[in-house]
């Protein structure tokens, strides 16, 4: 079968499907280009970058499934694929520990301006009396969203001897304990955290529930960290509340629109950005490609996956 891969994988991956016996088409489709040839194709390998809507999947009348070599799924309407058939599979795990590291690492470079200072002397300025940092050590970390990528970055807070709260209304308050989180409803958690770092799933329900009622909650001193989804927050209030120092800094790794394009955000000392690549490491792209792969390969067999995504009710 024909196997079409839009946004890259593994190469160890690649050759999987093909060892199979599967023709493997890797082809950076834009939006228009996916319309004309995703009706060639049983299977669809997608990152976040391709958007598989209700359009593409009107033309992916040969389509059995569709793979997002990583855990969000909101680039793809899953409810019009199953409701035509098409399994959609991801990859739950293979991320976590890169997308953890990464909301740790955003951490540290907000307690300790790497950013503003590498900057700084890039341009001959000696910053050493106005940059006096803080130490992660003592400090409280709000986890909002603590599935696998929120537990694995408490594990990794508390080894830095942070205090680790949070909530997940998916997630009963005694299993959290048990992980080392401190269950808090949301209005104590934006109230108590010094750092705060999202990890839900985006939803439309939850669009914006970081907004200018929430950002009001947290300190002046705390710091904001997303490494989940873009549309998770308001990034009009966002500027808004670091504009007027109302909240001490952020860091994103993921926007409302990717790319930004000329964000008021970019004009702000105190929030500091990477490109969506809080996954984006060697051992996470072949984490989330074996495994979906394996899942593809299992669905074209007639096999049952072992990561399917239903829509939700």
């Amino acid at each position: 079968m024909k196997i079409l891969i839009t946004d890259g994988l593994a190469k160890e991956a690649v050759q999987m499907l093909r060892d199979a016996g599967h023709e493997v088409v890797m082809d950076e489709a834009t939006p228009e280009r996916l319309l004309e040839i995703i009706g060639d194709h049983e299977a669809l390998m997608v990152r976040s970058r391709t958007k598989v809507r209700a359009d593409a999947l009107e033309k992916g009348t040969n389509l059995k499934v569709i793979a997002r070599a990583g855990i969000g799924v909101d680039n793809i309407d899953v409810r019009t694929a199953v409701e035509k058939g098409i399994v959609v599979v991801n990859a739950p795990s293979g991320s976590t520990v890169s997308v953890a590291e990464m909301a740790i690492a955003h951490m540290f470079s907000l307690a300790r301006s790497v950013p503003r200072a590498t900057s700084a002397l890039k341009k001959g300025e000696w910053l050493k009396k106005q940059l006096k940092g803080i130490e992660l050590n003592g400090k409280t970390l709000g986890l909002i969203g603590c599935g696998r990528i929120g537990q694995a970055t408490a594990e990794r807070a508390r080894a830095l001897g942070m205090h680790v709260i949070g909530c997940d209304p998916c997630i009963s308050g005694e299993a959290l304990s048990k992980g080392g989180i401190e269950p808090v409803p949301f209005e104590d958690l934006m109230a108590r955290s010094d750092f705060i770092s999202l990890h839900s799933n985006y939803t439309p329900e939850n669009r914006h529930m970081i907004g200018a009622e929430a950002l009001s909650k947290m300190k002046k001193t705390a710091y904001l960290i997303n490494c989940a989804r873009g549309g998770l927050i308001d990034e009009a209030a966002l500027y808004d509340a670091l504009k007027e120092g109302r909240i001490a800094g952020a860091a994103l790794d993921v926007f409302e629109t990717e790319p930004p394009g000329e964000s008021p955000l970019m004009t702000l000392d105190n929030v500091s950005f990477t490109p969506h690549i809080g996954a984006n490491t060697v051992e996470g792209q072949f984490r989330a490609g074996m495994i979906v792969a394996e899942q593809v390969l299992k669905v074209l067999n007639g096999e049952k996956p072992d990561f399917p995504v239903l829509p939700k009710a």
